[in-house]
């Protein structure tokens, strides 16, 4: 399984990392309907912050990111996401050897993640700690300063837009 696929999978609805219900069907196997039938037999392991229904505004903007028509066919009801933890539990309820490896790549992809979020704060951070000392001994380096002040703006550039308040686009 093409470990690529399944992090592009993996969007950010209400703020939480989530998958939907059709992505994973593909994933393990099966149809949409035979995937939200199990979950729906088993609810009581799904609780609110294991998976939710979009909203019609959320699904009509997920439509617009996978570019699918809105002619004839389709769903009847609002795809189901699951957040990490409800993909986990996905694994209990959908018995087969191929439900518990994907469900093992797919926890691994919100796993690396995680981690890529943690170091790109991290390393904000730190520079964040360097221009401040570089401030505070600005005139001791001379024409250096201007120098290291240059890498500093490379670096920002390839960590893309800062962490503060962005226009939203979608939900």
């Amino acid at each position: 399984m093409e470990l690529a696929k399944i992090d592009g999978l993996i969007r950010v609805v209400r703020g939480q990392r989530v998958m939907v219900d059709s992505d994973l069907a593909a994933l393990y196997g099966v149809k949409t309907k035979e995937l939200n039938k199990a979950v729906r037999r088993n609810v009581a392991r799904f609780p609110d912050d294991f998976m939710f229904r979009l909203s019609p505004r959320e699904a009509n903007c997920l439509r617009f990111q996978f570019g699918t028509s809105k002619g004839r066919g389709g769903r009847r009801y609002l795809p189901l996401a699951f957040t990490e933890h409800g993909v986990a539990m996905l694994s209990g309820v959908l018995n087969s050897p191929r439900a518990v490896a994907v469900n093992i790549e797919i926890v691994r992809a919100f796993v690396r993640l995680r981690h890529a979020l943690a170091a790109d704060r991290d390393l904000r951070e730190r520079m964040a700690k360097a221009e401040k000392r570089l401030a505070a001994h600005e005139g001791a380096l001379g024409e250096h300063a201007q120098a290291i002040r240059s890498v500093f703006e490379d670096i920002r550039a390839l960590l893309g837009p800062p962490d503060g308040p962005r226009r939203r686009i979608g939900f």
